[in-house]
């Protein structure tokens, strides 16, 4: 079967697919005013025609930037009566208590757009005062009126009972043709109402502009002979038809940076690495993650943007730690005299300065060129030619003039700026969740990713690094292992050794046939979907939950031994101890409902044998590491010619069509047996 899967990044559209048996590849800008365009050219770069592909899997960082950049759609919030400001207000903690900045998270919708309708339903799902249909046909009116592009609508405890907000949904529907509605019971089953709240407004916020896109990018393809299947790449993991990700488009949030932490979760699995940190740095941003035992952890909550005043999302979402720095990334300098890198962005238009489209502003990538880590002439495989020239330029009115240094001496504060900044990242999904980097190995990959792993690695031990195959392509080649997968999840609140059976029994019963109804309608058959249920428990008391499997109502409800041991062990593993004499009680149920591809060419591929091609014409030029005076002579390698088993010390530059690595000096190489890069760093 033919597939191919393009990642849509801020700076450059990846193409990895599988055809005729081979690998093929692609890399070109992004074009920010109409997406779709990277996806052709890269199809054209790759001589791939769509008539001949059976399936396209996609990833784009569309929603997320539409959220990050406040570019979305005029967006109204209707709420129960008397709870208007929950959104506004939000949650009292203050995550940065030292920091005499600090402010909320802003809302998407304004005060003025925010409506209340009268109507209520208790936490038990009981009907205490019947909705005012008059007032939300009435209020559809003003919504018209008032040029509304789109509606979430989140009343007070629809995920107990959504029948006030279904009907709701049905008269803004046809009152409001063409307008993008969304209702929170429709994007998840579940407590806290501000999280709740702000999912929905994020999935209103940017439907109108995803849903816009997908529609252009499904013509397109069709227009151009695809016959196949279109999937998108989901936030957790996992893939999505067409018509759920353009009803639920927050489901798309970190599309792109998730599927390369796919592929270097089966890398590490295939190297038998326990815990890997997985990290990716492209144009924009940078990203990092842990993997243990080949998986990226999964959290059921997220924030968009800053972890203070960013937007929470409470869906499931791979655990990934993301900063603003990438090659991509302006640096700048304060009224201070301070250097700042990031994290605004020269994106792809204009780009770097060196890319000489008219950007005056220096970038991290310039200060790489400046200090000889990339090559100007072999960029994107030779196919792009990069300006030494005007790179100099920028750094030297925008850095190196403003703090008195010298071109060098700016390229390098820029870079080391950079790094330091990424290696927070690094830290966060390490050293902050209790695990040792010196028992790691990094995983790098991005463009950029192998040019900055090493120093990253060195700053906070890391004794490893593997640089794969194809790391300028690795997000686009983890979208082809990504397995069908939906979350569905209802609130049960109860103790456990109290809960009712039926009670429980209905709840699996309903993730079921929900599951069982997502399943149908992307075309997944019953006997390849995979029903895995999970229940969130906690200590009595406590605020957030573990999630421990459970197989049948009976695990919740019968003997009570096992379940009560596996979350105290879970427990203990998580937090370093566990309350073994405290009561237990249940939040949540899940349902995590997936189905494994039936091919695993590209995983096949990235296992497979390496074999050299080419004559490797080593070559020399100084490049600049750790002293911006003392350039060293670096020895310049070609990857795709390097057989199995090579072996050679930094300093090192080893160049290949779509990335660049850097090998500091006295760090080791190795050629694996796959052709992965070993990086050893000297001690």
């Amino acid at each position: 079967m033919n597939i191919v899967g393009v990642d849509i990044g801020g700076t450059f559209t990846d193409l990895v697919g599988c055809v005729d048996g081979k690998i093929i590849t692609a890399k070109t800008s992004t074009t920010p005013a109409d997406p779709t365009k990277g996806v052709a050219n890269s199809l054209d770069l790759a001589g791939s025609a769509l008539s001949e592909i059976a399936e396209v899997l996609h990833g784009a960082t569309i929603a997320i930037n539409t959220v990050l950049e406040r570019k979305g759609a005029a967006t109204a919030l209707v709420t129960t009566k008397g709870f208007r400001d929950v959104y506004a207000i939000g949650r009292g903690n203050r995550i940065e208590a030292f920091n005499l900045d600090f402010h909320r998270p802003k809302p998407l919708v304004p005060r003025d757009l925010t409506f209340e309708v009268a109507g209520r339903v208790n936490a038990e799902g009981r009907v205490l005062a019947e909705l005012d249909e008059a007032a939300v046909v009435k209020l559809a009116a003003e919504l018209k009126s008032r040029g509304i592009d789109a509606v979430a609508v989140c009343f007070l405890h629809s995920w107990a009972n959504p029948s006030h907000e279904r009907r709701a949904g049905e008269i803004l529907r046809r009152e409001l043709p063409g307008v993008f509605v969304t209702l929170s019971h429709e994007i998840l089953r579940e407590f806290r109402e501000y999280e709740r709240t702000s999912t929905t407004v994020l999935n209103a916020y940017v439907g109108p502009r995803v849903s816009k896109y997908l529609g252009t990018l499904e013509g397109y393809l069709k227009g151009a002979g695809f016959t196949g299947r279109l999937h998108l790449m989901r936030s957790n993991g996992g893939v999505m038809g067409l018509a759920h990700a353009t009803a639920q488009p927050v489901s798309m949030m970190e599309s792109g940076p998730v599927a390369g932490m796919i592929a270097a979760g089966r890398l590490a699995r295939h190297l038998g690495i326990e815990h890997a940190i997985g990290f990716d740095m492209g144009g924009t941003t940078a990203k990092s993650s842990l993997i243990v035992n080949g998986e990226a952890a999964i959290e059921e909550g997220y924030v968009i943007g800053d972890l203070a005043s960013g937007q929470p999302m409470q869906l499931p979402v791979v655990d990934i730690v993301e900063v603003g720095a990438g090659g991509g990334s302006i640096a700048w300098v304060d009224e201070a005299g301070g250097l700042h890198v990031g994290p605004r962005s020269a994106g792809a238009d204009p780009g770097p300065a060196c890319y000489g489209r008219g950007n005056v502003d220096p970038v991290v990538t310039d200060a790489d060129l400046v200090l000889g880590r990339i090559n100007p002439g072999r960029f994107l495989g030779g196919k792009m030619q990069l300006d030494m020239a005007a790179a100099e330029r920028a750094i030297e009115a925008k850095v190196a003039k403003p703090l008195g240094l010298s071109v060098k001496e700016a390229a390098l504060g820029i870079a080391q700026i950079a790094d330091a900044a990424m290696s927070l990242s690094v830290r966060a999904v390490s050293v902050n969740k209790g695990v040792d980097p010196r028992d790691t190995t990094m995983i790098a990959f991005g463009g950029a990713g192998p040019l900055h792993a090493l120093a990253l690695a060195r700053e906070i031990f890391v004794p490893r690094v593997i640089i794969p195959k194809l790391p300028g392509n690795f997000s686009a080649l983890g979208m082809l292992m990504a397995s069908w997968r939906q979350d569905f999840v209802r609130t049960l609140v109860g103790r456990i050794g109290t809960l009712d059976h039926g009670v429980v029994a209905q709840v699996f019963d309903e993730l079921a046939h929900h599951g069982a109804e997502e399943a149908q309608r992307d075309g997944i058959s019953k006997a390849d979907a995979q029903f895995r249920f999970f229940a969130d428990l906690r200590y009595v008391g406590q605020e957030h939950a573990l999630q421990i499997a459970v197989d049948s109502p009976e695990a919740l409800t019968g003997d009570l031994d096992a379940l009560r041991q596996r979350f105290h062990a879970e427990h203990d593993k998580r937090y370093g101890q566990a309350a073994i004499e405290e009561s237990l009680e249940i939040v949540n149920m899940r349902l995590v409902l997936t189905s494994q591809r039936a091919d695993t060419l590209a995983e096949t591929w990235l296992t497979a044998p390496w074999k050299a091609e080419g004559v490797n014409e080593e070559r020399r030029r100084d490049v600049i590491f750790g002293d911006a005076s003392r350039p060293l002579p670096t020895r310049i390698l070609w990857r795709p010619s390097l057989p199995v088993g090579f072996t050679f010390e930094g300093p090192a530059v080893v160049e290949e069509p779509n990335s660049t690595i850097l090998i500091h000096p006295g760090d080791r190489v190795t050629v694996g047996e796959s052709g992965h890069l070993i990086v050893d760093l000297v001690t």
